[in-house]
């Protein structure tokens, strides 16, 4: 009973990797551009929240919904205006660029908000729990699991159901050709990075309702969905699902066998994947 209970809590601490990682998945699917700054980013809006509603005294969920814009509009103007000068054939550029501005991100935190750590308070979700046969799960783990496979499904919908989905893989197959055919690159990459901002900040909430978080959190966020990325394969939103559920399983089988191998068994599980599945269990250039 107990091994069947730490393989769910994995699997819903699943969930919040697959959230880390599946705005970094879509950015690189469609424009191969790996953030440096993508936890940063996350920790950001994570603030953003906590700042609605410690001001406004809204509920976490509510400012959320407020925050969605703001953030889209955040990465909207960092692509368009900044990363897009860097794409190219060099993948130095971006990486420096996007390195920078995590610095300056983690500073203008800690000017803004000290090193203290904080959280996002939820109330009565935050304790709440569902009995499901021998086992137990928390409300909010489960709206974080089902809020994850919910954001997969709209993007996958977004990818190949739209218009908008077929300027995304016309783009990321052959930017110059699209560009031909009407569609405008930077555009299209400005978008997809807004879109990644929407879903980082979904994951911020959760990070912040579930745990404490301070300025410079946000590199090891950045390493679980890079993990959760590449255990899955890089550009697959499935498999990034698939990869955070992974690396989920892994940390609490570890932290049941010994509470200092956590982190350590998560790691060890991605360097067994990148072993034997060097480009990942499911890879895909847009899924």
């Amino acid at each position: 009973m107990n091994w069947l209970d730490t393989i769910l809590q994995g699997v819903l601490l699943g969930g919040l990797y697959a959230l880390f990682a599946a705005g970094l998945s879509l950015v690189f699917g469609i424009m191969r551009l790996v953030n440096l700054a993508h936890g940063d980013l996350i920790v950001l809006a994570a603030f953003l929240i906590l700042v609605l509603v410690t001001t406004l005294g809204l509920h976490p969920f509510v400012a959320a919904v407020i925050a969605m814009p703001l953030m889209f509009a955040i990465g909207w103007g960092l692509q368009y205006f900044l990363l897009n000068r860097t794409l190219g054939k060099d993948i130095l550029p971006p990486l420096l660029i996007t390195f920078g501005l995590s610095i300056v991100i983690q500073n203008g935190l800690l000017e803004g908000f000290s090193a203290d750590s904080r959280r996002v308070f939820a109330g009565s979700l935050e304790s709440a729990s569902v009995n499901l046969g021998p086992a137990t799960a928390g409300i909010m783990p489960l709206m974080t699991f089902f809020s994850a496979v919910a954001v997969i499904v709209c993007l996958n919908q977004l990818i190949y159901r739209t218009s908008v989905g077929r300027a995304f893989r016309a783009t990321s197959d052959d930017p110059v050709t699209a560009g031909l055919m009407g569609i405008r690159p930077h555009r299209i990459f400005a978008l997809a990075t807004g879109l990644a901002m929407v879903v980082v900040t979904i994951a911020a909430l959760y990070l912040g309702t579930r745990a404490n978080f301070d300025p410079t959190s946000g590199p090891s966020r950045l390493i679980y969905a890079f993990e959760a990325v590449i255990i899955g394969g890089l550009g697959s939103l499935w498999g990034t699902l698939a990869g955070g559920i992974i690396l989920g399983v892994a940390q609490t089988v570890g932290a049941a066998i010994n509470p200092e191998w956590q982190i350590l068994a998560g790691h060890l599980a991605f360097l067994a994947v990148l072993l034997f599945k060097p480009r990942g269990l499911f890879p895909r250039a847009v899924d």
